[in-house]
């Protein structure tokens, strides 16, 4: 019998999960020491001082539970903080084909959720010790890793921020020339800091705590905003699934503060009112209904942020996702594709590709399903800790009032929606995207290319898909389809090749009495059997 299966954004992550699967642990057990490991082995797009979500289904008990530690604002009891004097300063990255802009520095460091959340979940859904779950990550941490091309590459990409002061430096542009593909990768103090963790558990993040006092003190000297009441305030919250049935099966997203997972919801919503495997695998026809789609939900967004915004996220939902509220999105939606014509809808926020996701089922039915994000990184590293800090502060899609603008202690909101997909009760499908606004769109394609289309899960994954971004319909390669589109008077651009820019959702899923998983090769997915 199969123990288990792991799909992740690297080997050495996806590998992590199998090893503890192998040595009987569950789902959880694996999903904690893979996501530890990847802090490490996926630098370039998450890190220990990042937050995220778990998505999390028990198939022989039927219940389910979403794991939400993503970041607070910071601030608690420091009421007379300016933020004048706070180190936040912007930075240009240069991705192909743009440029965007970011605010790094302790001033943008929100409070992280990751040790909490990921130390509870071991302690309460796991079964193996703490410190056995982080025996991977500390040895990792400790021999290092010849940093893989993809890697090496997305750390490249984000140059100005790995090397905007000593302590990065130190760890990515050692003399004079930034770490590349096949150089081992060795962070400073991270074993003895891993080590504690495994042995103190989340109280390590805590203002007692090494970690948590190391993080406290760097704030105050060097103009961040987090403090010792924020740290010994934040709380781990247990919501249940938001649940929507699309064909025969069910789809559980986490619920607010996950935005992302609202939202597909809502396009699932939409779809479900068409023959979408009628359409064809990757046919225009196709195209053009999910990006209509896409821009409809972005459309119905701008209400959705309305309620992020004055408090009212929670309560709107079961409104917003009502047949009452969609019925004129569901009338255009159809007018729209009878005439064969494109939906416009309002330009989306900045968005950035820093997020990496993994999917863990094991034998027994217990399925997890974890997003992480660090956004960039802040651009230093506490010191004697070797823990890199979030900048969720300084990205504009998570900060739509201004910089600075949420309240003290306040859940900030996100995109990430890691998913679980069942069929009379059982796992379908586990999966999840980084990739911010790409995210509902991956996930979208992902689900219908597995539902309505009945693809292989390797297939599912990896089909080229469509983005709608402002009126614009991103397309990941296919000209024939491209050029169809266009004559029906979209507004077409044309990618050459397959790109990380649409997303990664490594995904894991139980068919014809076996486990199945399958990497994102945008993002160098890996699977791992146990």
């Amino acid at each position: 019998m199969q123990k288990g299966v792991i799909a992740a954004g690297s080997a050495l992550t996806a590998e992590a999960g199998a090893k503890i699967l192998r040595e009987g642990g569950n789902a959880v057990d694996a999903a904690v020491a893979a996501a530890f490991v990847s802090f490490i082995a996926e630098i370039g797009v998450v890190h220990l001082g990042g937050s995220g979500l778990a998505n999390l289904y028990d198939a022989q008990s039927g219940k389910s539970v979403v794991y939400d530690f993503f970041s607070n604002m910071p601030g608690l009891g420091d009421a007379e903080r300016t933020h004048d004097d706070l180190d936040f300063s912007e930075t240009i990255v240069r991705f192909p084909g743009t440029s965007q802009s970011f605010y790094i520095g302790h001033g943008s460091v929100a409070v992280p959720g990751n040790v909490f959340g990921l130390c509870q979940m071991a302690a309460e859904r796991g079964t193996m010790p703490l410190h056995r779950l982080l025996e991977p990550a500390v040895k990792l941490a400790r021999d290092g890793f010849p940093m893989n091309d993809f890697q090496a590459a997305t750390c490249r990409l984000l140059t100005p921020i790995y090397t905007a002061t000593p302590s990065m430096r130190e760890v990515f542009f050692e003399n004079d020339t930034f770490i590349e593909e096949g150089e081992r990768l060795l962070i400073p103090n991270l074993v003895k800091t891993l080590q504690r963790l495994g042995e103190m558990g989340a109280e390590e993040m805590r203002s007692a705590g090494r970690i948590g006092r190391n993080l406290i003190q760097d704030q105050a000297s060097k103009g961040g905003l987090v403090t010792a009441k924020d740290l010994d305030a934040y709380r781990v919250l247990q919501n249940p699934a938001l649940r929507v049935t699309y064909r025969d099966c069910e789809v559980l997203l986490p619920p607010p503060c996950s935005v992302g997972g609202v939202l597909i919801a809502f396009s699932l919503k939409l779809l479900r009112e068409f023959d979408v495997a009628g359409l064809g695998v990757n046919s225009a026809e196709l195209h053009a209904l999910l990006f209509n789609a896409l821009q409809l939900t972005a459309r119905a967004r701008r209400e959705l942020d309305g309620a992020v915004l004055d408090g009212s996220f929670g309560r709107f939902v079961d409104t917003f996702l009502s047949d009452a509220y969609m019925r004129d999105y569901v009338h255009d939606l159809q007018s729209a594709m009878g005439e064969m014509r494109p939906i416009s809808a309002e330009p989306p926020r900045p968005t950035h590709p820093n997020t990496s996701h993994f999917s863990v089922l094991d034998g027994n039915g217990l399925a997890v399903s974890i997003t992480t994000t660090a956004g960039e990184s802040a651009g230093h590293i506490v010191p004697n800790t070797g823990f890199i800090p979030n900048n969720m502060l300084g990205e504009a899609d998570l900060n739509p009032l201004g910089w600075h603008k949420w309240q003290a202690g306040q859940r900030m909101p996100t995109m990430m929606s890691p998913l679980i997909v069942l069929q009379n009760g059982n796992v379908r499908l586990v999966s999840g995207s980084g990739g911010s606004e790409r995210i509902r769109s991956a996930l979208l394609q992902t689900i219908t290319n597995t539902i309505d289309h009945q693809l292989p899960l390797g297939k599912a994954i990896n089909l080229p898909r469509v983005h709608a971004e402002r009126d614009t319909v991103q397309l990941e390669y296919g000209q024939e389809t491209g050029d169809q589109l266009a004559a029906w008077g979209f507004t077409v651009n044309q990618w050459q090749q397959p790109s990380m820019y649409f997303g990664g959702a490594h995904s894991v899923a139980h068919r014809e009495n076996a486990l199945r998983g399958a990497g994102d090769e945008r993002r160098d997915g890996h699977v791992a059997f146990a």
